[in-house]
């Protein structure tokens, strides 16, 4: 079972697309060639927003919808551990 005790973070290593405004900061946002956005993601593969001493979003009032929908421990969690 995972809890916010044995979270991995393993969905903070994925691409998030920002198809919603809910107040990502600017300087957190990648742009592609096209115009899409996503979370600004970091040299290592980590979400840009992810506090490497905690592990939790620092963004998380503003965090995309995505993120908000991805239920920790449901199959797109289970299935984001299993890949690391």
């Amino acid at each position: 079972m995972v809890s916010c005790s044995n979270c991995e973070a393993a969905c903070c290593r994925l691409e998030v697309m920002l198809i919603s405004d809910t107040g990502v900061p600017e300087g957190m946002i990648a742009t592609d060639r096209w115009g899409g956005e996503t979370m600004l993601r970091l040299n290592d593969g980590w979400c840009a927003a992810v506090d490497r001493n905690s592990m939790r979003c620092m963004i998380y009032t503003n965090r995309p919808q995505i993120c908000r929908d991805f239920e920790m421990g449901g199959e797109d969690c289970l299935a984001a551990r299993a890949a690391v």
